[in-house]
């Protein structure tokens, strides 16, 4: 039986910069990662290690070696469109985003909430919903 989504994997070629991001324009604080045998960063929501990043050559090449290589090293993350996160604060979220430069759509679904949808460096695209 499953319980909740505990993480997603960001693969990337700019490791320090994909975190930097996550934790400028998202808050995400990073924290302790196990001796994983390659470079990353675990990035944490609270008490939980939601985002991890990877060095994209590194992470697929222990992929292939383990047997979990995917579709991933083939730039494609099949039918996934976007990774949502629950938030508050709309107005000081718009804010952060216009701070960093980063572009957002914003959609609104009436008498329900607020979202914008915006793109990480390496195109993940990311969405945040302000229930009303």
């Amino acid at each position: 039986m499953l319980g909740h989504i505990e993480h997603f994997l960001v693969l990337t070629d700019d490791m320090d910069g994909t975190r930097d991001w996550y934790e400028r324009v998202l808050g995400l604080a990073p924290g302790e990662r196990p001796p994983l045998p390659f470079p990353g960063h675990w990035l944490y929501l609270g008490d939980v290690p939601v985002v991890h990043v990877a060095d994209r050559a590194a992470y697929e090449a222990h992929a292939e070696t383990v047997g979990t290589g995917s579709s991933a090293a083939a730039g494609s993350t099949g039918a996934v469109d976007h990774i949502a996160f629950s938030a508050t604060g709309y107005d000081e979220l718009k804010e952060r985003l216009a701070q960093n430069r980063v572009d957002a759509v914003e959609n609104e679904i009436p008498g329900v909430m607020r979202q914008l949808f915006l793109e990480d460096p390496n195109g993940v695209r990311l969405e945040l919903n302000v229930r009303d």
